[in-house]
């Protein structure tokens, strides 16, 4: 029986994992065996995490929050948890082999993933040019021009934000109809670097290391090419619930609902921390700030259950 199991790698699992190690726990992290270490495994250079005054890149930022939990004793298993059942006093996860582990606590860090366009070189060009992630890239398109495609209030805060580097953006939407809330729209129309193009899909990214263009599928049928040096992707994204939304409350943005500023979920000795949890923000270093309030929460009550 294991005091605690944490349930994803990513900034708010590793972090979990430093805290809850150093208070005793042994927590065992079940990285995943494909997405382990998270969304900054497939990214470059991050400029704006604490700490890193000339940056890091993002594979090794999570190397050393791995090291780092090891280091104070946590335990790794490189696997995936394919069911749960939180419901009782003793939460049981199987993992891909097989096995079932069980804990007396538990730490829901999955994530979310972007949604992405389905393009054929949209992965390839992943750190090249394309992104997901305005405040996380946006300085590297200093001087260039840049296509955000999305119709939302994402998008119009990306393209909004990219103006401070970008000569020029381009916002790319499928139709003329924008889901965006009036004022964010009304802000991105009175920027004089954010050119619309409506009625217009991207059905094509163009370069060989880096992004170079887009190739556009207007309504009418006709075709276009935009010359952009990066594409940011902002039709939104999705927290990480398939394997947990019939256990615990999820918001009405699919996110796991948690008890005000804490990190506790609607079951007993189920925390959760993350960008599982939070719609908003998304950025690594609120993340890390969620993992160590679980492992506090958790901690607190595993002490708590103990008397």
């Amino acid at each position: 029986m294991r005091e605690l199991v944490i349930i994803g790698s990513g900034p708010a699992g590793y972090t979990a994992a430093i805290y809850a190690a150093r208070a005793d726990l042994s927590p065992l992290v079940i990285t995943s065996s494909v997405e382990m270490g998270g969304d900054l495994m497939k990214t470059t250079e991050v400029d704006n995490f604490p700490g890193f005054p000339d940056g890091v890149m993002g594979p090794d930022l999570m190397m050393g929050m791995q090291a780092q939990a090891e280091r104070f004793g946590a335990e790794l298993l490189f696997d995936d948890a394919t069911a749960v059942d939180l419901s009782g006093p003793v939460k049981r996860i199987t993992v891909g082999n097989g096995d079932v582990i069980e804990a007396k606590a538990v730490v829901l860090s999955m994530g979310s993933e972007y949604r992405r366009l389905g393009l054929a070189d949209e992965a390839r060009l992943s750190g090249f040019g394309v992104s997901w992630c305005a405040t996380c890239d946006g300085a590297f398109f200093r001087n260039r021009t840049v296509a955000v495609v999305g119709g939302g209030d994402s998008a119009m805060e990306e393209a909004t934000f990219l103006t401070k580097f970008a000569d020029k953006v381009l916002l790319v939407h499928r139709s003329d109809q924008f889901r965006a809330s009036p004022a964010m729209l009304n802000r991105a129309k009175a920027d004089p670097k954010i050119e619309f193009v409506t009625n217009a899909a991207v059905t094509g990214i163009l370069g060989a290391d880096t992004v170079a263009g887009v190739t556009l599928t207007m309504t009418d049928g006709s075709s276009r090419t935009l010359d952009v040096d990066g594409l940011f992707i902002a039709v939104g994204s999705d927290p990480r619930t398939a394997l947990i939304a019939d256990q615990v409350t999820l918001t009405d943005t699919g996110n796991v609902w948690v008890d005000g500023r804490s990190s506790r979920t609607s079951l007993s000795g189920v925390f959760a921390a993350g960008d599982i949890i939070d719609p908003t923000y998304r950025q690594a270093i609120v993340a890390a700030g969620s993992g160590a309030a679980a492992a506090m929460d958790a901690q607190h009550f595993l002490e708590a259950s103990s008397h």
